[in-house]
Protein backbone atom coordinates (compact mmCIF):
# COMPACT_ATOMS: atom_id res chain seq x y z
CA UNK A 1 0.00 0.00 0.00
CA UNK A 2 1.21 3.33 -1.10
CA UNK A 3 0.31 6.36 1.41
CA UNK A 4 -1.21 9.04 0.64
CA UNK A 5 1.20 11.82 1.19
CA UNK A 6 3.60 9.96 -2.43
CA UNK A 7 0.56 10.72 -4.77
CA UNK A 8 2.22 13.84 -5.66
CA UNK A 9 5.31 12.26 -5.93
CA UNK A 10 4.90 9.13 -7.90
CA UNK A 11 2.53 11.41 -10.18
CA UNK A 12 5.46 13.47 -10.63
CA UNK A 13 8.02 10.88 -11.26
CA UNK A 14 5.83 9.71 -13.75
CA UNK A 15 5.39 12.66 -15.91
CA UNK A 16 9.08 13.38 -15.51
CA UNK A 17 9.95 9.98 -17.01
CA UNK A 18 7.80 10.03 -19.45
CA UNK A 19 8.88 13.38 -20.83
CA UNK A 20 12.58 12.62 -20.50
CA UNK A 21 12.19 9.38 -22.79
CA UNK A 22 10.73 11.61 -25.28
CA UNK A 23 14.03 14.25 -24.93
CA UNK A 24 15.79 11.17 -25.21
CA UNK A 25 14.35 10.25 -28.02
CA UNK A 26 14.89 13.62 -29.84
CA UNK A 27 18.38 13.01 -28.64
CA UNK A 28 19.05 10.04 -30.30
CA UNK A 29 17.17 11.37 -33.67
CA UNK A 30 19.86 14.22 -33.83
CA UNK A 31 22.22 11.66 -34.56
CA UNK A 32 20.55 8.62 -35.83
CA UNK A 33 22.84 6.91 -37.83
CA UNK A 34 25.83 7.22 -34.67
CA UNK A 35 23.25 5.82 -32.22
CA UNK A 36 20.79 3.08 -33.48
CA UNK A 37 21.12 2.47 -37.03
CA UNK A 38 22.90 -0.63 -37.99
CA UNK A 39 26.24 0.90 -38.10
CA UNK A 40 26.13 2.56 -34.92
CA UNK A 41 28.82 1.36 -32.68
CA UNK A 42 27.99 -1.07 -29.64
CA UNK A 43 29.06 1.70 -27.37
CA UNK A 44 26.34 4.36 -28.52
CA UNK A 45 23.69 1.60 -28.14
CA UNK A 46 24.75 0.64 -25.09
CA UNK A 47 24.49 4.71 -23.74
CA UNK A 48 21.13 5.22 -25.54
CA UNK A 49 20.08 1.66 -24.10
CA UNK A 50 20.93 2.22 -20.86
CA UNK A 51 19.42 5.71 -20.16
CA UNK A 52 16.09 4.13 -21.77
CA UNK A 53 16.14 1.34 -19.47
CA UNK A 54 16.54 3.53 -16.22
CA UNK A 55 13.39 6.22 -17.31
CA UNK A 56 11.63 2.84 -18.50
CA UNK A 57 11.86 1.60 -14.95
CA UNK A 58 11.32 4.89 -13.20
CA UNK A 59 8.22 5.56 -15.43
CA UNK A 60 6.58 2.34 -14.83
CA UNK A 61 7.32 2.26 -11.25
CA UNK A 62 6.04 5.72 -10.37
CA UNK A 63 2.85 5.03 -13.00
CA UNK A 64 2.04 1.56 -11.62
CA UNK A 65 2.07 2.96 -7.70
CA UNK A 66 -0.87 5.21 -8.84
CA UNK A 67 -3.27 2.44 -8.88
CA UNK A 68 -4.79 2.09 -5.63
CA UNK A 69 -4.57 -0.53 -3.78
CA UNK A 70 -1.55 -2.38 -5.72
CA UNK A 71 1.49 -3.81 -4.27
CA UNK A 72 4.71 -1.40 -5.03
CA UNK A 73 7.32 -4.51 -3.87
CA UNK A 74 5.87 -6.77 -6.49
CA UNK A 75 5.96 -3.69 -8.55
CA UNK A 76 9.56 -2.57 -7.77
CA UNK A 77 11.21 -6.34 -8.11
CA UNK A 78 9.40 -7.11 -11.38
CA UNK A 79 11.16 -3.86 -12.92
CA UNK A 80 14.36 -4.13 -11.03
CA UNK A 81 14.62 -7.75 -12.71
CA UNK A 82 13.82 -6.31 -16.28
CA UNK A 83 16.12 -3.62 -15.53
CA UNK A 84 18.97 -5.56 -14.57
CA UNK A 85 18.47 -8.09 -17.43
CA UNK A 86 18.36 -5.17 -20.31
CA UNK A 87 22.00 -3.73 -18.55
CA UNK A 88 23.46 -7.33 -18.71
CA UNK A 89 22.31 -7.62 -22.13
CA UNK A 90 22.77 -4.20 -23.13
CA UNK A 91 26.28 -4.46 -21.82
CA UNK A 92 27.71 -7.77 -22.52
CA UNK A 93 28.51 -7.97 -25.83
CA UNK A 94 31.13 -4.31 -25.06
CA UNK A 95 34.95 -4.92 -25.34
CA UNK A 96 36.05 -4.16 -21.77
CA UNK A 97 37.76 -0.38 -23.10
CA UNK A 98 33.86 0.30 -24.55
CA UNK A 99 32.40 -0.20 -21.66
CA UNK A 100 31.68 2.51 -19.11
CA UNK A 101 32.54 0.86 -16.21
CA UNK A 102 31.04 4.20 -13.60
CA UNK A 103 27.90 4.03 -15.35
CA UNK A 104 27.21 0.31 -15.36
CA UNK A 105 28.41 0.21 -11.78
CA UNK A 106 25.67 2.78 -11.06
CA UNK A 107 22.84 1.49 -13.18
CA UNK A 108 23.63 -2.18 -11.18
CA UNK A 109 23.82 -0.32 -8.04
CA UNK A 110 19.98 1.53 -8.71
CA UNK A 111 18.76 -1.57 -9.97
CA UNK A 112 20.09 -3.85 -6.97
CA UNK A 113 19.04 -1.35 -4.29
CA UNK A 114 15.46 -1.69 -6.10
CA UNK A 115 15.32 -5.18 -6.11
CA UNK A 116 16.65 -5.71 -2.41
CA UNK A 117 14.03 -2.81 -1.59
CA UNK A 118 11.14 -4.59 -3.40
CA UNK A 119 11.03 -7.73 -1.93
CA UNK A 120 11.51 -6.22 1.59
CA UNK A 121 8.62 -4.36 0.77
CA UNK A 122 6.44 -6.98 -1.04
CA UNK A 123 7.44 -8.68 2.63
CA UNK A 124 6.26 -5.93 4.71
CA UNK A 125 3.44 -4.16 2.25
CA UNK A 126 2.55 -1.37 5.15
CA UNK A 127 6.49 -0.53 5.78
CA UNK A 128 6.17 3.39 5.03
CA UNK A 129 10.04 3.26 5.17
CA UNK A 130 10.42 1.26 2.35
CA UNK A 131 7.96 3.35 0.32
CA UNK A 132 10.33 6.11 0.73
CA UNK A 133 13.69 3.79 0.00
CA UNK A 134 11.71 3.00 -3.28
CA UNK A 135 11.32 7.08 -3.99
CA UNK A 136 14.84 7.66 -3.48
CA UNK A 137 16.14 4.64 -5.52
CA UNK A 138 14.02 6.08 -8.64
CA UNK A 139 15.80 9.37 -7.84
CA UNK A 140 18.74 7.20 -8.27
CA UNK A 141 17.84 5.96 -11.57
CA UNK A 142 16.84 9.63 -13.06
CA UNK A 143 20.76 10.35 -12.37
CA UNK A 144 22.02 6.99 -14.52
CA UNK A 145 20.17 8.27 -17.39
CA UNK A 146 20.55 11.19 -17.18
CA UNK A 147 23.66 10.79 -16.70
CA UNK A 148 23.81 8.80 -19.92
CA UNK A 149 21.72 10.84 -22.21
CA UNK A 150 24.19 13.56 -21.18
CA UNK A 151 26.65 11.99 -22.77
CA UNK A 152 24.85 10.85 -25.46
CA UNK A 153 24.13 13.95 -26.51
CA UNK A 154 27.65 15.30 -26.12
CA UNK A 155 28.86 12.71 -28.35
CA UNK A 156 31.54 10.85 -26.28
CA UNK A 157 30.31 7.76 -28.13
CA UNK A 158 31.60 8.89 -31.36
CA UNK A 159 34.88 7.97 -32.43
CA UNK A 160 36.84 11.72 -32.68
CA UNK A 161 36.74 12.35 -36.33
CA UNK A 162 33.47 11.53 -36.31
CA UNK A 163 32.39 14.12 -33.25
CA UNK A 164 31.59 17.01 -35.23
CA UNK A 165 30.06 15.45 -38.37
Amino acid sequence: MIPDDFTGYFAASATAAGALIGLLFVAASLRPETVLGRGAPPAAQAVAGSAFTALINSFFVSLIALIPNTSLGYTATIMALISLYSTWRLHHELARHEAALLQIVLALLAFLTQLGVGVALAIHPHDASLVYAVAYVLIGSFAVALRRAWSLMQGRHLPADQDNA
